[in-house]
């Protein structure tokens, strides 16, 4: 008898959690790299293509589709225009312009590449990316920053929207 309750429980359970909804992750990752002989420090944003659209649709225009044929140039300008306002960078004390070079789709990521130009010397740099925290309470924005001499990283959220690295 506890033989046939063992055996009944090890096909029962698989089947019950099997059925379980999956948690889902909110993360985005973006890469940082600082290029002394181009004075420049080039970005790469990755972010869920199904995360960033949704929070588009809520924040500007429910009709709003990227990365299919529905596409607008409407889609596209809202997409930096969010990024640009939920994305900031402070380089030697000073608020950086971040120039949006464009976008690409890689199956269900969009990447997002940006420069800061006119970098001379980076002796710190702060980042602060709200990316999707608006919508989602459990994103996680990771960040990456490469130097010539050094790699950092960390991870930023609704309870650490920045941080800052001093490389002196």
């Amino acid at each position: 008898m506890k033989y046939l309750k063992i055996a009944i429980l090890a096909i029962v359970f698989p089947l019950m959690t099997a059925y379980a909804p999956a948690h889902k992750f909110y993360v985005s990752t973006t890469n940082m790299e600082y290029v002394p002989k181009k004075k420049s420090v080039q970005i790469i944003t990755k972010i869920f293509i199904d995360d960033i659209e949704k929070v588009l649709q809520k924040r500007y225009d429910p009709s709003i589709s990227i990365a299919t044929i529905k596409e607008k140039e409407k889609d596209i300008e809202y997409l930096k225009k969010y990024i640009l306002q939920k994305l900031k960078v402070t380089i030697n004390g000073k608020p950086a312009k971040l120039d949006y070079i464009g976008r690409e789709y890689d199956i269900d990521i969009v990447n997002i590449y940006i420069e800061i130009s006119g970098v001379n010397d980076l002796s710190s740099i702060a980042v602060k990316n709200e990316v999707l925290l608006d919508l989602y309470k459990e994103q996680q924005n990771i960040i990456h920053i490469k130097t010539p001499d050094m790699r950092r990283s960390f991870i930023l959220d609704s309870h650490n929207l920045k941080d800052m690295l001093n490389f002196n």
